[in-house]
């Protein structure tokens, strides 16, 4: 597969566009040379630039159906149609792909100037490194046959052996591998996954149409295969018979035994973002259900794995509209929430790159919007819900957009991406402990590995990680596969210490837990920024840990580590002790006081006793003379003073 490397890309958008549109015959009125056209393309391509030229300078296809019966027009028609919405941009963007992926020097052809020097490069499946000598500079590429002077330049390198994972022996290069087996269709913007040792690609674009098919790399034998998938019918999982529409911009993350698709456009866009899944036992695909408030659809987000969680931010609504909003997905009860977030967000954008750091920082770089690219980095804490622009050390990485990128412990390693001018050629790793960038390696001229809307995976080969890049697009559509061993690894051996924090605290989260706040790599201050880290070592924060450190200095270290570990760990035991005796005495005070109250309730039960006695005798008391009162009127009621009155003696008269 033929690829070219240009020196020069020419101008931006929008005079290149019309650059192109001039050379492929469109001369700017309605009623272009169509046959001129038809003659140098192919009809899908000629449709596709026709409909894409309409779309830039006219807009979405509003004009009625041809009423006359003709098939050229009928197709002219229905490209355009077919494009829907799609912004005036996007539509340049897209023609000028389409001509260069046709004819990659018409841009020479076309300003009748001196030509750029493009090299015709070759690409092959044996393991030899060949140099490309351009303007008397030789550089390496791998796999690599040039052209010079009229002949073949062959130098193997000899620290490559055409044995699939195995070739690679050396650090910090690109290689690419042999690989065989059915390629996908070149694409970019497409979603792929590792899982158990293959790597899956889904969907993304070529042409401007989109794609839904699925394909994977064995990355022990490195083969390709497609695989045929299936479609779940209708079910409780899947209450609608399921359309798995091909789409690009989505992403693509491992889950249990599933591939889930997240998001991305379709030529029908949906109005909230869908969650299919692709069970790799049944090879079936599904839309799963959600609940809650779904974000709006959208392509060009990043979706960041958080434990059992999925953090989305940012990206492109159907309507072209850009995004600075974050988003979360319980995988567990697929429930959607919204992050009200505090802080200054970053501004809205797509294509960027996001990573995650002690399962509590999500990290955000680059992305674009319609006018420009960004290098800036932005962190959101999960726990306090805040966004804050830290300090970056070290060389910051160019603006750009479309990169992919991976983690491999601390490290994070971001790969192409452009700024539609020209592709990124460094690959380069932020250190998320210390902030540090740093250049890994770098490629020259127009390769796969400069490209926008490529991929990049983590995979593994003997216990060393890999870094596997797929696709992507630089004025071709390529579907290579490129392979890159990194010599940074997860660097347990550095202690991490904030610039006000006393030496005998350790801050290093990978050793110790990695939730605690005290320990945490990254404090938000009063300004909203997050407090400068540095390395507890001689080094500018971005030491390697290769195999230049001593044996004697590594066991040193450590020994330091285990002392300071140990000290701290006694600590907590006295604190533990302490709190144990304080709980202990808290225990016998209760006892007390529930002693003292048991007698004070029992002293007054007894006391109500005794007046509950007294008031019953004084009440027996009180009824008794009251009796007694009753008695003695009734005895004056029968004689008295009235009966003397009258006459009549007392009853006891004769007593007398």
């Amino acid at each position: 597969m033929a690829t070219m490397a240009r020196a020069n890309s020419g101008p931006a958008y929008p005079e290149r566009f019309y650059a192109a549109a001039s050379y492929a015959g469109f001369d700017g009125s309605p009623n272009s040379n169509t046959k001129d056209i038809a003659s140098r393309f192919s009809n899908d391509v000629a449709l596709i630039l026709y409909a894409l030229y309409q779309q830039a300078t006219v807009g979405p296809c509003n004009v009625p159906k041809p009423s006359s019966w003709s098939p050229v027009e009928h197709s002219k028609w229905k490209s355009w149609q077919q494009l829907g919405n799609m912004v005036s941009t996007e539509a340049m963007r897209l023609f000028v792909k389409i001509l260069e992926e046709e004819e990659p020097g018409w841009y020479s052809r076309a300003s009748n100037s001196v030509s750029e020097p493009v090299i015709d490069v070759q690409m092959n499946h044996n393991s030899n490194v060949e140099p490309i000598i351009e303007n008397t500079n030789s550089f390496v590429e791998t796999k690599i046959i040039s052209a010079e002077n009229g002949g073949l330049m062959e130098t193997e390198d000899k620290d490559v052996v055409s044995e699939g994972l195995g070739s690679i022996v050396v650090y910090d290069k690109w290689i690419s591998p042999p690989v065989i087996g059915q390629h996908p269709k070149a694409r970019y913007q497409h979603g792929a996954a590792v899982f158990q040792d293959k790597m899956y690609i889904y969907g993304g674009n070529h042409n401007g149409r989109y794609l839904n098919d699925l394909h994977v790399l064995d990355l022990r034998s490195w083969t390709w295969s497609k695989v045929e998938a299936k479609v779940v019918p209708k079910s409780v999982e899947s209450p609608s018979p399921v359309n798995i529409a091909p789409c690009a911009g989505h992403s693509l993350i491992p889950w249990e035994n599933k591939l889930l698709s997240i998001a991305g456009h379709t030529k029908v866009p949906s109005e909230t973002i869908q969650v299919k899944a692709f069970d790799l036992q049944t090879g079936t695909w599904s839309v799963l259900s959600t609940y809650g408030k779904a974000p709006v659809s959208r392509a060009g987000q990043s979706v960041t794995l958080v434990g059992t969680t999925l953090v989305i931010f940012g990206g492109q609504d159907a309507k072209r509209t850009l995004l600075n909003d974050l988003h979360i997905l319980n995988l567990e009860t697929m429930t959607w929430n919204e992050i009200d977030a505090v802080g200054a967000p970053p501004s809205p954008r797509a294509d960027h790159a996001a990573a995650i750091h002690a399962e509590r920082y999500l990290l955000v770089f680059g992305g674009g919007s319609h006018a420009t690219c960004f290098n800036d980095l932005h962190v959101f804490d999960l726990q306090a819900m805040e966004w804050s622009r830290p300090t970056q050390q070290g060389e910051i990485p160019t603006p750009r957009a479309g990169h992919a990128s991976v983690t491999v412990g601390e490290n994070w390693f971001i790969v192409g991406g452009g700024d539609n001018k020209s592709g990124a050629l460094e690959t380069v790793v932020l250190n998320m402990s210390t902030l540090a960038w740093s250049v890994v390696a770098s490629v020259e001229g127009r390769v796969p590995l400069a490209s926008e809307g490529l991929s990049l995976v983590v995979g593994s080969f003997n216990g060393e990680d890999m870094l596997i890049s797929f696709g992507g697009y630089n004025g071709h559509y390529n579907n290579e596969v490129n392979v890159l061993k990194p010599s940074h690894k997860s660097t347990l051996q550095s202690k991490m210490m904030e610039a006000r924090v006393p030496d005998s605290v350790s801050a290093i989260h990978n050793v110790t837990n990695p939730t605690r706040d005290l320990e945490s790599e990254f404090e938000v201050g009063h300004e909203g920024k997050i407090r400068e880290i540095v390395m507890d070592n001689i080094d500018t924060g971005h030491q390697k840990f290769e195999g230049e450190e001593t044996t004697e200095r590594i066991i040193a270290t450590l020994k330091v580590e285990k002392e300071e570990l140990e000290s701290s760990l006694n600590k907590e035991k006295l604190q533990s002790l302490q709190l144990k005796q304080e709980l202990a005495e808290a225990k016998v005070q209760n006892s007390d006081l529930h002693k003292v109250d048991v007698a004070e309730q029992r002293q007054k039960l007894q006391t109500m006793e005794t007046l509950q006695k007294e008031l019953e005798l004084l009440q027996r008391q009180k009824a008794a003379s009251q009796q007694a009162a009753l008695n003695a009127k009734q005895r004056q009621g029968s004689g008295g003073v009235w009966g003397w009155l009258a006459g009549s003696p007392p009853q006891n008269a004769d007593n007398i």
